[in-house]
């Protein structure tokens, strides 16, 4: 499994942030800082969603 950090945390040199995997048909989710405490796997519709949600409640902020 091959995990990515988003680049947007990279180049605001935040160290908290989530990691994503492709596996297989679903998305691994997990924080960066407890990288040993386990992953969520979510299909790729629920990931969506999640993407959907976090973005609308970042522009309420």
């Amino acid at each position: 499994m091959i995990w990515r950090k988003s680049s947007y945390s990279a180049s605001s040199g935040q160290e908290d942030c989530v990691e994503l995997a492709r596996v297989h048909r679903t998305i691994g989710v997990r924080d960066s800082k407890t990288r040993l405490a386990g992953h969520l796997l979510l299909d790729t519709t629920s990931f969506g969603v999640l993407v959907e949600h976090l973005k609308r409640d970042d522009a309420t902020r």
